[in-house]
């Protein structure tokens, strides 16, 4: 008895960028607004990141509100109705759920149901990492369009009065629609992990800790103990990193993953018309432009300027602004690269929208 042939789905041979969103919220803190709770000043902040402002959500609007504002003018440029989408990506650390995902209710929110959703916790290559599978589910034919999204509200997990990355931190959400394409929009994704440095970047205390320490929270409030209270709160988890060991192994070797990059798309830095780097420091930007030896032809995307460092929201806010800016850039290459907390990091050429 022979085995019968499975069915598989139309494949589509190319993937490319269709339409790309933003969100950035309302309330702008300053260097001076930081410096009321570190001993810094808005000079030291400006040359050791490039940092002079960044955005920070209100109490009110969550990781899930920002990833729609974005997901809908992405949808809206790529002239796709929610309907449309074959899966939701929603890549971010800051979702305050383990689950359910932050992916199942934006999807429910667009109109996008049935659509599979789901996150992924790839700190600031986050984004990048959702590239690289929507690619794959386009090219595939299990998806004829996805929705990628960088949404991170990083204000709920830092200390203001801490100095490693606090002050570097920002709130928003960048969004792009993946669809098929008649030639190639995404080239082959370079993507890894380096677990020895896993706790370069990473948070003080567990989930587990967390919720030990609400708890105590809870019983200090209601027993009208402020002592307590304090106390548990001082210990609540926030993020912090080793900067050093984040800035060597971000110019050094992240260099090697975006020179990969190139190399595998088939180009060299003189076919580019945009680098676009996770914004991480101004720095580091200024470092890796300088190893990959960039042409000055290239334009490289600043937004950590204005931003700050907004995680997996960071590449996709970039490329926004940058076409918002240089609209002539749209249908050249780009070249992208996400690293970060794991430590975790992906990098692929795209096709700008």
């Amino acid at each position: 008895m022979s085995t019968p042939t499975l069915r598989q789905a139309p494949v589509n041979q190319y993937s490319r960028i269709q339409g790309i969103g933003a969100f950035r919220p309302d309330v702008i803190v300053t260097n001076e607004d930081v410096c009321q709770w570190i001993d810094s000043s808005d000079e030291w902040i400006r040359q050791r990141t490039g940092i002079i402002t960044r955005h920070r959500a209100a109490a009110d609007v969550s990781v899930i509100d920002m990833a729609e504002g974005a997901a809908r003018e992405a949808l809206e440029h790529a002239g796709i109705e929610a309907s449309q989408l074959g899966a939701v990506i929603v890549s971010t650390v800051t979702h305050p759920y383990a689950t359910p995902s932050a992916a199942a209710a934006l999807a429910d929110r667009l109109g996008a149901t049935p659509a599979p959703a789901f996150d992924i916790s790839a700190a600031c290559a986050g984004y990048c990492y959702g590239i690289a599978q929507a690619d794959a589910l386009v090219r595939s034919g299990t998806a004829t369009y996805v929705l990628v999204v960088g949404a991170e509200k990083l204000s709920d997990v830092i200390d203001n009065r801490e100095r490693t990355i606090s002050f570097l931190l920002g709130d928003g959400a960048g969004a792009v629609v993946i669809g098929p394409s008649e030639t190639p929009g995404i080239s082959p994704s370079v993507w890894g992990s380096d677990g020895s440095k896993w706790d370069a970047i990473g948070m003080t205390r567990s989930q587990l800790d967390a919720r030990d320490l609400s708890l105590a929270a809870r019983q200090s409030d209601a027993s009208g103990d402020l002592a307590l209270l304090e106390e548990a709160q001082e210990l609540y988890p926030t993020i912090r990193q080793d900067g050093q060991t984040v800035f060597r192994w971000a110019v050094w070797e992240m260099a090697k993953v975006a020179q990969q990059a190139l190399e595998d798309a088939g180009i060299t830095a003189e076919d580019l018309v945009a680098f676009v780097p996770h914004q991480a420091n101004m720095r580091i930007i200024d470092e890796m432009v300088k190893k990959l030896k960039l042409p000055e032809s290239v334009t490289i995307a600043r937004d950590i300027a204005d931003a700050g460092n907004t995680s997996a929201a960071s590449i996709p806010l970039a490329t926004h602004r940058l076409l918002k800016e240089n609209p002539s850039l749209s249908g050249g290459l780009a070249l992208q690269i996400g690293f970060g907390a794991g430590l975790v990091f992906g990098a692929q050429v795209v096709v700008l929208p």
